[in-house]
């Protein structure tokens, strides 16, 4: 089983910004994609970005279109965490953030319990 955990989420400023970091445990072997969902209030799940690879293979990312030159996914296998460096927050930005992983870059076999960003105007 693979365990995830969320961290660096908080109260910030329009314009300011944020690093979600999310920590895997346990079997990372499976894990070939990390990534994070968000959830804005009263909102359904959005997918906001996702990388895949290694040193071997070039790494693939996604962003959505709302965050595109905003926020930055990176990771460090050896650490087996993935990071969202998040600028130019915008009160849009507001939701839970779920980081993912899976074997595949658009399987999200595992998901952690998640991380509150709330951006003010």
């Amino acid at each position: 089983q693979v365990q995830l955990a969320e961290s660096g989420g908080g109260f910030v400023q329009a314009g300011d910004s944020l690093k979600l970091s999310c920590a895997a445990s346990g079997r990372t072997s499976r894990i070939t994609a990390m990534g994070w969902f968000c959830q804005p209030p009263g909102k359904e799940l959005e997918s906001v970005s996702r990388i895949s690879g290694n040193r071997w293979n070039a790494y693939s990312r996604y962003y959505a279109y709302s965050v595109k030159g905003r926020f930055i996914i990176y990771r460090d296998n050896v650490k087996s965490t993935a990071y969202l460096q998040m600028n130019d927050l915008e009160p849009e930005d507001t939701a839970v953030y779920y980081c993912t992983a899976g074997p595949e870059f658009l399987k999200n076999d595992y998901w952690g319990l998640g991380t509150k960003v709330t951006v003010s105007s």
